[in-house]
């Protein structure tokens, strides 16, 4: 498509090199027959990531990552009919970058290490997700047939937990375990007081409840010990690709940087360099900055009424990592705990005040970052303590 929207071309390219050579020729049959040796190709594309952004971006073109909601709502633009097919969302995608590139963010170009940091930062995240979601279904099942295990078992995903039940996922072998058979689980995942937790455990799976018949427990105890061995399987590799994800973060330029920032570690510091990237120039502002981390509020106004609201569209990585982050700050920074008590103090609840904190935090990451410096409590939060003083 030109600048007056008439379009030049229109193919299906196939996957990988082929369908790469394909476009870049297209695109320079249409570029020779113009003088102009300027002439932008300018590209909308809805992923920010994968082999074909790469190539587009390494071949020199400006790719605009449209976010699929945004596409969906020029689309109706276009038309009411509600059709849809991958020929009408190419020409919404063409017109959306030709009519509406200043509005639009390009794909950043991120260093090859931060995108390395981006794999394995999100693959050990998903690890863990997936371990919480295996033991939420291990919980509803021994809710069915097993109830006490869950009296017994404070931590389904505990290394003891799941070692005394897959040894006996049933209420009646359960109730025969002795305490030497549970004291050594406990000692194996290097527990503290064994013997009062080895007699608590004994007494609660000993207790009576409702059950199941034999052949339907039986069932259960199958199907429990296949998801035990899946949660301990996702928990050895959890621990072995949070390596990978100290290592990779740690040979980042930014590393120390952002390990800096209270209640930051090197897995938390990863996933916000993943989500975050570390092009100089996708974040101008450190308004733009807790805008897309989605900390900051929107406003809706009309006539006399006005209200800031909550961002309910984010990056739910980002604003996970962001977080916690400023759940850990509360211990770690004085200010921040300042900052915090005083929403609280407003009458603001626990969750938007947490998020307010995470807020003023990513301006404050930002700060370090264009300045390349490292965090400093008094310098960070100075301004705060000038205003309460006023």
């Amino acid at each position: 498509m030109d600048a007056s929207g008439r379009r030049l071309a229109k193919a299906r390219l196939p996957e990988g090199v082929a369908g790469m050579a394909r476009l870049h020729m297209m695109i320079g049959h249409q570029l020779g027959e113009t003088d102009d040796e300027d002439a932008e190709v300018v590209i909308g594309i809805e992923t920010d990531r994968g082999p074909w952004v790469a190539a587009l971006v390494a071949a020199g073109y400006t790719v605009m990552a449209v976010n699929p909601l945004q596409a969906a709502e020029f689309r109706r633009r276009l038309g009411v009919s509600g059709a849809k097919s991958d020929a009408g969302d190419a020409h919404v995608l063409a017109d959306m970058v030709r009519t509406h590139s200043h509005e639009l963010r390009p794909v950043a170009g991120d260093s090859a290490r931060a995108e390395a940091v981006k794999v394995v930062a999100r693959t050990h995240k998903t690890l863990i997700w997936e371990r919480t979601r295996h033991t939420q279904r291990l919980r509803h099942a021994l809710r069915d047939y097993f109830p006490a295990a869950l009296e017994a078992f404070e931590g389904l995903d505990a290394a003891e937990a799941l070692e005394l039940l897959a040894k006996a996922p049933t209420s009646a072998q359960a109730a025969r375990l002795t305490i030497t058979q549970i004291s050594a689980a406990l000692k194996r995942a290097r527990r503290r007081n064994v013997a009062e937790k080895a007699a608590a455990i004994q007494a609660a799976l000993r207790t009576e409840h409702l059950g199941q018949p034999e052949i339907v427990a039986a069932a259960y105890a199958a199907s429990i010990q296949s998801l035990i061995a899946v949660i301990s399987v996702l928990t050895d590799q959890v621990k072995t690709l949070q390596g990978q994800v100290e290592a990779h973060f740690g040979q980042h330029p930014a590393a120390e940087i952002i390990a800096s920032q209270p209640g930051m570690g090197a897995v938390l510091g990863a996933r916000v360099l993943a989500e975050f990237g570390d092009d100089p120039h996708r974040y101008t502002t450190a308004k733009a900055r807790k805008n897309y981390a989605g900390t900051s509020p929107i406003t809706k106004a009309s006539g006399k009424r006005k209200v800031a609201l909550a961002r309910f569209i984010h990056n739910d990585r980002l604003i996970d990592a962001l977080m916690t982050q400023a759940f850990a700050a509360l211990k770690a920074s004085p200010g921040a705990r300042a900052y915090y008590d005083r929403q609280r103090a407003r009458g603001v609840g626990h969750n938007p005040a947490l998020r307010q904190l995470a807020n003023r935090l990513v301006g404050i990451l930002h700060g370090c970052l264009k300045s390349a410096t490292l965090y400093d409590e008094t310098t960070a939060w100075s301004h705060h303590v000038e205003n309460v003083a006023a």
